[in-house]
């Protein structure tokens, strides 16, 4: 790594330096939400996350609630795949395709597993509560323009 000095000290060269300096900034590598064992997933998994007083907020707003998962800032919420098909989430949700969570520096761990075999929370009524919580209109009730 380094050249051992006269004295026995180990010194750095500018070489390493910066290999080590790239290391500690490089950003963390995408980490997949793992379905619980003994659940499938039929049509696919994408997740929707947000932060986590927002995902809080939205528990006691569902009529069914799939599997959760949580770190220290957000909720992560399994859906079926292309859940944001012709749909916005509003901001600050993220919509995460194939469940794999961008720069998460640890997988998101489960806090709330669903009932049955299936893990997803449903998508519309996920989204009209994101919506209200957040004072977003849902799409297909925002008013059409003229694209001229």
């Amino acid at each position: 790594m380094g050249v051992r000095s006269g004295s026995g000290a180990q010194v750095l060269t500018l070489d390493t330096l910066v290999r080590l300096g790239r290391g500690l900034a490089a950003p963390a590598s995408p980490r997949k939400l793992a379905v619980p064992e003994g659940m499938t997933v039929p049509l696919g998994c994408d997740a929707v996350g947000m932060p986590a007083l927002l995902g809080q907020q939205l528990v006691p707003r569902l009529p069914r609630v799939g599997c959760v998962y949580a770190d220290d800032t957000h909720w992560w919420w399994l859906v079926p795949a292309d859940s944001d098909y012709a749909l916005e989430w509003p901001a600050p949700a993220q919509y995460a395709t194939g469940a794999v969570v961008p720069d998460a520096p640890v997988v998101p761990s489960l806090v709330r597993r669903g009932e049955g075999m299936l893990p997803y929370t449903p998508p519309i009524p996920l989204y009209l509560a994101l919506c209200r919580l957040t004072g977003t209109t849902p799409i297909w009730s925002r008013p059409v323009s003229s694209a001229g």
